[in-house]
């Protein structure tokens, strides 16, 4: 049975995830006050957490930031809930480290099925037949220990992160397009913010450092790898 936690400040919203999580099989924990959240975490080790944005005290993005700078958790998929939807914080939750962002108020059923694709996608490889371990020059990503290296050292990536980079890197030098990236990264299935695809692009190039330039913009498509 998959763990769901549940953060928000407002015990309404906890009450009514909880019950309708319930519904749909999953053990739920929650909590109302942001400050006990790293205790929560070790103690009821979610598969997945649900955290809202604005909450007293610590925001849901400084807890998603805890997360993934934990070696213990920093694969835990992350979908953030908030009242502000406009772009620019959707771009910041994501960037912060969040796999996905809902917008309150939300659609329970909708946010069930995002629920329910994510951890199918984080409990199984995107591509089960692929190569395990993929060399690119000094960059080196290996699917069963689920380790990056680049110039011999550990870089930590986050979940999706280490997908969409497996991704590009097996399929070198052929350019994969936003959409298909979303399609085969994170299996949306409808029109979802192809910046979402940019965001965490940047972001790997930054953990790439010196090898950035590894992923190649193809003005107007999307991106591929290249021989560095």
């Amino acid at each position: 049975m998959h763990r769901v936690l549940v953060v928000d400040d407002e015990s309404d919203v906890t009450e009514l995830l909880q019950y309708r999580l319930e519904q749909e099989g999953y053990r739920v924990a929650t909590l109302n006050d942001p400050l006990g959240f790293v205790v929560k975490v070790r103690e009821f080790e979610p598969d997945l957490m649900l955290l809202d944005i604005m909450m007293p005290e610590l925001s849901g993005i400084q807890l998603c930031r805890i997360v993934r700078a934990d070696p213990s958790m920093k694969d835990i998929p992350v979908i953030f809930l908030s009242a502000r939807g406009e772009v620019e914080d959707r771009i910041k939750g994501l960037e912060a480290g969040a796999e996905d962002y809902v917008s309150k108020p939300f659609n329970t059923n909708e946010l069930m099925l995002r629920i329910s694709k994510m951890l199918k996608r984080s409990g199984a490889p995107s591509e089960p037949a692929g190569q395990s371990r993929i060399e690119i020059g000094d960059v080196v990503i290996d699917e069963d220990l689920h380790q990056l290296k680049v110039d011999g050292r550990n870089v930590v990536l986050t979940a999706t992160e280490f997908r969409l980079l497996k991704l590009l890197m097996e399929r070198k030098g052929r350019v994969q397009s936003r959409d298909h990236l979303l399609v085969n990264v994170w299996h949306y299935d409808t029109d979802i913010e192809t910046r979402t695809v940019d965001t965490h692009v940047r972001r790997v190039r930054e953990k790439l450092g010196q090898h950035a330039h590894m992923i190649e913009t193809v003005r107007g498509v999307g991106y591929r790898a290249v021989d560095i």
